[in-house]
């Protein structure tokens, strides 16, 4: 390079020693990038081994949980999306029509046979047509309590067992006596009759019949 096309000013490098030769060359400045990148490069260097043997010892699992760190345990819980609720209610919680497992819940009464199922097979029964139609009611009512499996049902000629007051009666309507709630709860599922016309009279307490059953409608069943 000509001393016409050298970019620097003279300085003590360029003082001339014996031979012609100059005592050094002029060098820039290095930059600091220049100076810091291969410090950068063994850092990432460093980690990315470090990483994958971690990652090797550990067989795949996630670094963090093979070093026992709860938090990073904790942070994947939290991140992971919660499961569907399989509690009764159809998909998601809503409504109450028999979950997810398609089930029907079960009633909270008991079934007519299950009724039945509990009374006294020796117990006998009276059934009243008190209402007074030609249809034949009581006939038809203990008919129908013969066919669900409960034995002994007498049909009264009589509107009402003699001297008993039933005036007071408007509905189809079981009596039963002391001791005998299992079977006059059987009478009224078997004919439809609600349990809230469903009572203990101590009338029938004295006859010989475990129920009364007086009716006024067609039986519900």
């Amino acid at each position: 390079m000509t001393k016409s096309g050298y970019p620097y000013p003279p300085d003590e490098f360029d003082v001339a020693v014996p031979g012609g030769a100059p005592v050094g060359v002029h060098r820039a400045p290095r930059s600091g990038w220049s100076s810091a990148w291969p410090f950068l490069l063994v850092a990432v260097v460093c980690a990315a081994v470090a990483w994958g043997g971690i990652t090797l010892l550990s067989g795949g699992d996630d670094p963090a949980e093979a070093s026992g760190d709860p938090s990073a345990s904790a942070s994947t819980s939290a991140s992971a999306p919660a499961s569907p609720s399989t509690s009764p209610g159809g998909e998601g919680g809503e409504g109450d029509e028999g979950g997810e497992s398609g089930e029907p819940s079960q009633s909270s009464e008991a079934s007519v046979e299950e009724l039945v199922a509990a009374i006294d097979p020796a117990a006998s029964y009276m059934v009243f047509n008190t209402g007074g139609t030609v249809n034949q009611l009581a006939a038809s009512s203990a008919t129908n309590l013969e066919a669900v499996g409960i034995p002994n049902v007498e049909v009264s000629t009589e509107p009402a067992p003699a001297g008993v007051d039933t005036s007071a009666l408007s509905a189809n309507t079981v009596w039963f006596g002391e001791g005998r709630e299992a079977e006059g709860k059987a009478l009224a599922a078997a004919l439809g009759i609600p349990e809230s016309n469903v009572a203990k009279n101590d009338a029938v307490s004295a006859s010989p019949q475990a129920a009364w059953v007086f009716m006024f409608t067609a039986p519900a069943n």
